[in-house]
């Protein structure tokens, strides 16, 4: 199949714009940025428009104002011989910055090499659709559900839910559930059905360091007090030895070491070696804690990252001076049994014992969730796995995830059940990047899970 698009989304070549797709490119066409108040409006009218197509389903659809962005609750007529399955989705999207390394207008989808390119596509509005339409296909061919069913949307899940867990917890008897599935993580390689039963941790800080009371000239006070952009330097050298192995005292005592059958597993699972990781990202070499290979180190391992780091003079030239205060921020990728709170207080213990003479030093903490891991050997999980072999045509693998996703935690933690992870995004869909895809073959694979996951379900 050959796709030609034309700005404004309409297919001028090959097979007709599909029902399926037009409704994705309508959806994808809300700038829905919530971390931008500036897009108040436009995530409004996104929740609404989802509002719409729910209730043309037959569902029963609600619109849930939160202090900030609104929850949007569906549900199917419920009978109690039936299992109750929620489906979890976002409409929110990052922002597009820098615009000017977008090959297309971020916000008006286009489909080239088989893929449709636009903010929202993969995180999560394809993937959250999909499940809609999966749905609307069924109720079509079928006049009803297998299962009792509940969609839960929000629009605030990329500045980190900060409303959805007081919204679970009023709403917990309404939203009690056997099982939730979440389409949101992403496959190990192009056709090949994943199911993700960890997600990292995450715990984040800044750190900001002062010395004199403005920039100074660097001939005339150089040498003579202590450089911060300097001194920042050190203290971030200091969370790790040499071979990358993270030097926090007491960051690692909780860590759950891995079981043989997962190193097993993905020792054999195709598109996760290292010569992958160097591929997709560009990188002339892998580097990481000694003794685990990349896929070990980003779905089993905790890490120490800095996201950012500033002081002093950034323009072009020189200019040269001491400056006053550097800035670096860090987060914390972590694994099963680890607690971010725990770690948050050991990481503030490390940076005031090894912060550098003849500078002050402050410490922001940032937000943070905790780690999550389900045995994807369950009922649920097995059934999960039936019914991607159905959708792809062939067995799935299991994976832990790299990133992190702390509402799905907060589900376990209120509503009490587990949750599946069954990623429809490619490791080269640059989320959160310029230039975001998602494979039409996918969107179309993720309308024929829902169905076949919602039948395996229903049996238990």
């Amino acid at each position: 199949m050959i796709f030609v698009l034309a700005r404004g989304g309409i297919l001028r070549h090959g097979w007709g714009m599909t029902s399926e797709l037009s409704d994705l490119f309508h959806f994808l066409r809300f700038p829905s940025i919530s971390t931008d108040s500036r897009h108040t409006g436009d995530v409004r009218r996104c929740a609404e428009w989802l509002v719409e197509k729910l209730s043309s389903l037959g569902l029963q659809t609600q619109l849930h104002e939160t202090a900030r962005h609104p929850i949007v609750v569906a549900r199917n007529e419920h009978k109690p011989e039936r299992k109750t399955v929620l489906i979890y989705g976002h409409y929110d999207v990052q922002p597009v910055d820098p615009l000017e390394l977008w090959h297309s207008a971020p916000f008006e989808p286009e489909i080239r090499d088989g893929k449709i390119w636009c903010r929202g596509a993969t995180d999560n509005k394809g993937q959250m659709l999909a499940h809609v339409l999966g749905v609307a296909k069924t109720l079509r061919e079928q006049g009803d559900l297998p299962v009792n069913l509940i969609f839960l949307f929000e629009g605030e899940e990329e500045i980190g839910s900060p409303h959805l867990a007081p919204f679970l917890q009023a709403h917990r008897e309404e939203l009690r559930c056997d099982v939730i599935a979440v389409s949101d993580t992403g496959m190990v390689a192009a056709g090949v059905p994943t199911m993700g039963y960890g997600l990292r941790g995450i715990a984040c800080a800044e750190v900001t360091l002062r010395g004199p009371k403005g920039d100074l000239h660097s001939g005339i006070y150089g040498g003579a007090v202590a450089n911060p952009a300097t001194a920042m330097a050190r203290l971030v050298a200091s969370l790790h030895d040499d071979k990358g192995t993270i030097q926090v005292t007491g960051f690692y005592d909780d860590v759950r070491p891995l079981q043989e059958w997962e190193r097993e597993m993905w020792r054999n699972i195709s598109g996760v070696s290292d010569a992958d990781f160097l591929a997709v990202t560009g990188s002339p070499a892998v580097f990481g804690e000694e003794g685990y290979s990349s896929a070990e180190r980003v779905w089993a391992r905790p890490t120490a990252e800095v996201n950012g780091i500033g002081g002093g003079y950034q323009g072009e030239g020189s200019k040269t001076v001491l400056p006053a205060e550097s800035f670096a921020k860090f987060s914390f990728r972590l694994v099963p049994d680890q607690d971010p709170k725990d770690i948050l207080e050991k990481v503030r213990v490390h940076f005031e014992t090894h912060c550098p003479a003849g500078v002050s030093i402050e410490i922001e903490i940032g937000h943070d969730g905790k780690p999550y891991h389900a045995d994807p050997h369950s009922a649920f999980g097995k059934a999960a796995q039936r019914a991607l072999s159905r959708a792809f045509g062939r067995e799935p693998v299991l994976i832990r995830e790299g990133g992190s996703i702390p509402i799905i935690q907060t589900f376990r933690e209120i509503l009490g059940v587990d949750t599946l992870l069954l990623g429809l995004a490619l490791p080269d869909c640059q989320i959160h990047a310029p230039n975001e895809n998602f494979p039409v073959a996918n969107f179309e694979a993720g309308i024929l899970l829902n169905q076949h996951l919602l039948n395996e379900l229903a049996l238990g």
